[in-house]
């Protein structure tokens, strides 16, 4: 099971990877968006703000997000290091359950660039 400081260094590198991209990607990592990232099997949340193409704000809490971000995502802490590391495909993992993500309508088609 991925501890705390390996799904804190997996969102750091998420973000530096989303300060390094390109085209599309980049226009969809621009959105300027409350977020957070509930970690199920560490009952961790992880809440920060997408803007200007990376994570910001970072700030971690006990138990599920107390408020409603934006963006929501929930996974265990292994499929976010998985996730990041590139050794589990984020649309297979979502259309499985393994990882959901929740938000507007339009977050969501911007956010499918990435995907």
């Amino acid at each position: 099971m991925a501890t705390p400081a390996e799904c804190r260094a997996a969102l750091d590198q998420l973000s530096r990877n989303l300060g390094k991209a390109e085209g599309d990607v980049r226009t969809a990592a621009s959105l300027d968006r409350s977020l957070t990232c509930w970690i199920t099997d560490l009952d961790l949340t992880f809440s920060g703000r997408l803007r200007d193409g990376s994570i910001t704000e970072v700030t971690e809490a006990p138990g599920r997000p107390a408020e409603r971000a934006q963006i929501r995502l929930s996974m265990s802490g292994d499929d976010l290091v998985a996730l990041v590391d590139g050794k589990l495909n984020f649309a297979s993992a979502w259309a499985t359950g393994r990882v959901k993500l929740e938000a507007g309508i339009r977050d969501l088609l911007q956010l499918r660039k990435l995907l």
